[in-house]
């Protein structure tokens, strides 16, 4: 079972979830970076390029707005991507040990992840305001080079600065957020020909490859749906 709320530090979302069968899940690209609380250790979530299948157990995270998580690690997004990582990996060993026993201590270990956030992103301030922009923009479907323009930046910069922000160029960006669009209009019942047209797909067939590349499930199978 998942559950999730929003937290106290903007934009981002606290979750838990417990395997409510047997077997791995599956969490698709968002977008997002994730701090992870897993049998007593912490770890983070690098962004996805497509679907990763986690192991079974009981996992708290606190999911960060897309390009927050790098001020707070202190590390590229683009050397996270497709990863989960121990944070004693980026961090000294002193320090993880010291937050690890804070979260653990706490009345539940999501809490604990907040906190942690919190504290971390008083001391070293959030991320340049100007992401929040791109994320916008492409989230609602504009063209890369407009929002280019729009930022007063040429595409190359852009590029480099989403690799930083992101873990991708903001063509990927785009396709994961348009990706997640069509499949939140498809969870609300939404036929997915009209999901697809709604999100900015070309066609139904055209979101059907991407949610088999991105998803690496058939539309269907993925909603659970029959037939």
């Amino acid at each position: 079972m998942y559950s999730e709320r929003p937290s106290r530090l903007t934009g981002a979302v606290v979750w838990s979830t417990t395997p409510s069968a047997p077997g791995p899940e599956r969490v698709l690209p968002d977008g997002c970076m994730d701090l992870l609380w897993h049998d007593g250790r912490l770890l983070v979530a690098g962004p996805d390029t497509r679907a990763y299948v986690t192991g079974g157990g009981r996992w708290y995270g606190i999911r960060f707005y897309p390009g927050t998580a790098p001020a707070l690690l202190g590390v590229p997004a683009h050397e996270l991507r497709d990863r989960r990582v121990e944070l004693g990996d980026l961090w000294s060993a002193s320090r993880v040990r010291r937050l690890t026993a804070q979260v653990n201590a706490a009345r539940d270990p999501a809490v604990g992840l907040e906190e942690l956030a919190l504290a971390r992103f008083a001391d070293v301030g959030g991320p340049d305001p100007s992401l929040r922009r791109v994320v916008a923009a492409l989230g609602a479907g504009r063209p890369v080079a407009v929002v280019a323009d729009e930022l007063g930046m040429g595409a190359r910069q852009l590029h480099r600065r989403s690799l930083v922000a992101f873990g991708y160029g903001p063509k990927t960006l785009a396709r994961v957020l348009r990706l997640q669009r069509a499949l939140a209009l498809a969870r609300a019942a939404v036929p997915f020909a009209e999901s697809a047209a709604r999100a900015g797909y070309a066609d139904q067939a055209h979101l059907a490859r991407d949610v088999r590349e991105l998803a690496g499930l058939p539309l269907r199978e993925l909603l659970g749906r029959g037939g």
